[in-house]
């Protein structure tokens, strides 16, 4: 959708389409309240602005709205199709990645108490699970900061994918 017909959408459309790249919602308050946008950059630079405000709840809670990595979605949401297409390069069909995930998802979970969350757009299922594996050894403070950098990425990437010039 043009920028143009993303400021022009009724608030509740427009949030709806804010929310599907994070349902953080003073993520889409910041958004919706910045409306009209001159630019695309201007849009964007909002959005990091108000990811970098998120709070530690407001991360946890989001983590709700993205599927394990390594599974399917399984709501019919526009959240649920855009993670779909973003977990692309997890081949379903490679069994040894797909138990591998499934291991390090369950031990990640174990450790922190939340879903592993990473920007999973334009990277394999390998590249998914090394990611992982590094991460397991982050101590809880320094693992939430890099939850909060990539679902903040992945709300970046969603929108610029959503609303163009």
């Amino acid at each position: 959708m043009q920028l143009a017909a993303f400021n022009a959408l009724p608030p509740p459309e427009a949030g709806d389409l804010v929310v599907s790249c994070a349902r953080i919602p003073s993520f889409v308050e910041a958004l919706m309240a910045g409306r009209p946008y001159a630019g695309v950059d201007e849009l964007l630079a909002t959005a990091r602005a108000a990811a970098a405000a998120w709070t530690d709840d407001e991360v946890t809670a989001a983590l709700a709205d993205h599927p394990r990595i390594g599974e399917r979605p399984t709501g019919a949401g526009a959240a649920a199709a855009l993670s779909g297409r973003e977990q692309a390069g997890v081949d379903p069909a490679d069994d040894e990645l797909r138990r591998r995930l499934a291991d390090g998802n369950r031990r990640y979970e174990e450790r922190f108490g939340r879903i592993y969350l990473v920007r999973a757009a334009g990277r394999s299922g390998t590249e998914l699970l090394d990611l992982l594996e590094r991460r397991l050894t982050n101590d809880p403070a320094t693992e939430l900061a890099v939850t909060r950098e990539q679902l903040a990425e992945i709300a970046l990437l969603r929108l610029e994918g959503q609303v163009t010039a």
